[in-house]
């Protein structure tokens, strides 16, 4: 699961109609997350697949956008050596208190993605992302891919 992408996470101003929107095309459902004000879980039938939240502060000014989650087991040495490969790191590995560790980075051409270690253990395996509801596919927009 290492370096694996393994949560979706859209950040919006609006999030009961992102919400509304996606159960009618997607076929999502939510579900309000008990430990985070404001944020709510999409899920695919019982599997969650992602979270909905509010665009927060920092980010004003910022479109609505996905992010994906890579897993990282140590957030810390991962957001180094993004930065060291010439990334850049625009929140540096910080504590969700009860959800675990998480860094907001970028690619050397600017295309954010977060590192995360959830609390406890590994995130699951996901399920066949042809599967109903799941992330199938993940493509990045380059000006110099290699």
């Amino acid at each position: 699961m290492q370096n694996a992408f393994f949560w979706y996470e859209l950040m919006t101003p609006d999030v009961p109609a992102a919400a509304a929107f996606y159960a009618d095309v997607v076929g999502w459902n939510t579900e309000v997350f008990q430990g985070g004000e404001g944020y709510t879980i999409v899920k695919a039938g019982t599997i969650d697949v992602g979270g909905l939240m509010g665009m927060p502060a920092e980010a004003e000014g910022a479109r609505p956008a996905w992010m994906g989650y890579i897993y990282a087991a140590d957030v810390d040495a991962a957001t180094d050596a993004v930065a060291k490969a010439g990334g850049t790191v625009h929140r540096p590995a910080t504590d969700i208190p009860g959800v675990g560790r998480f860094s907001v980075v970028a690619d050397p051409q600017g295309a954010f993605f977060m590192l995360m270690a959830p609390k406890g253990e590994a995130p699951a395996e996901r399920p066949d992302p042809a599967s109903p509801g799941q992330v199938g596919w993940r493509e990045l927009y380059a000006g110099d891919w290699e």
